[in-house]
């Protein structure tokens, strides 16, 4: 089979990569903590925005952010290099609402005796917006600490228990998005999806195994039915099938 998009998977992890290697200047923009000290003080800093945006962005593009874009999961893939094994997402994935739920309390709490938002600050503790730079309250080593205890644990994750495990446990923003994907699928309304025509599948299983997400993509393609809230849109099936069953599309089918 001939894809039409042969350099696709390239670019997209090039991305990745080049995604991860700039955290240590957009790591305050993802921070679950920075949020909390922004509400702390009412000040609205960038985590707010970001992750705001990766809400109303997963309404058209589901969680594409995570397969095309963060530093996080570009950190997942390089790790598939050492340990490419699947990983059970039954047995990790309820744990990041068990943290998501909490962190969200947290913040409202802290909003809510702050008397609410009464600054904008995106660059909140930084120094010229960038995250490592620390800021006049904490040292620079504190930086430091904490993006080097953020990248051990993904790293960690994915070394130990296999593809992209931190996505699957300890991701914050990724919430944001399977709410927004529900949402959207609630509404219907076009949005980027995988469709499936299983009448064309050879049942090779290719995208099972090529899967970054450890998704029993054969299943969904069998069923008609290509949704689940951990795909993260990379199209790695799309480009894997030799018989072009799945197709990536922006419509407003299921």
């Amino acid at each position: 089979m001939t894809h039409i998009h042969p350099h696709r998977q390239e670019i997209r992890r090039g991305i990745l990569i080049v995604m991860f290697l700039l955290f240590p200047v957009s790591m305050n923009y993802f921070s679950p903590y920075v949020i909390i000290d922004g509400a702390s003080q009412g000040v609205a800093n960038g985590s707010l925005f970001v992750f705001g945006l990766l809400f109303l962005t997963s309404l058209l593009l589901g969680r594409a952010w995570c397969g095309w874009a963060c530093p996080a999961g570009g950190l997942g893939e390089i790790a598939c290099v050492a340990n490419n094994q699947p990983v059970n997402g039954r047995k990790l994935d309820w744990i990041k609402w068990l943290i998501w739920v909490p962190w969200i309390g947290i913040i409202l709490w802290a909003l809510i005796s702050a008397g609410g938002y009464r600054q904008v600050n995106l660059t909140l503790d930084t120094v010229g917006g960038i995250s490592l730079a620390g800021d006049a309250d904490r040292p620079v080593i504190f930086a430091y600490i904490i993006y080097y205890l953020v990248v051990g644990l993904f790293l960690t994750l994915s070394l130990t228990l296999g593809r992209r495990a931190g996505c699957h446990a300890i991701c914050w923003m990724s919430p944001f998005m399977i709410l927004g994907r529900k949402l959207r699928n609630i509404k219907v309304w076009p949005s980027l999806r995988l469709q499936a025509a299983s009448e064309l599948c050879s049942n090779c299983k290719t995208c099972t195994s090529h899967c970054p997400m450890s998704l029993d993509v054969n299943a969904m393609v069998q069923k008609g039915v290509m949704e689940n809230d951990e795909c993260i849109l990379c199209a790695t099936c799309v480009d894997g099938c030799p018989k072009g069953a799945i197709k990536l599309r922006f419509n407003a089918g299921r």
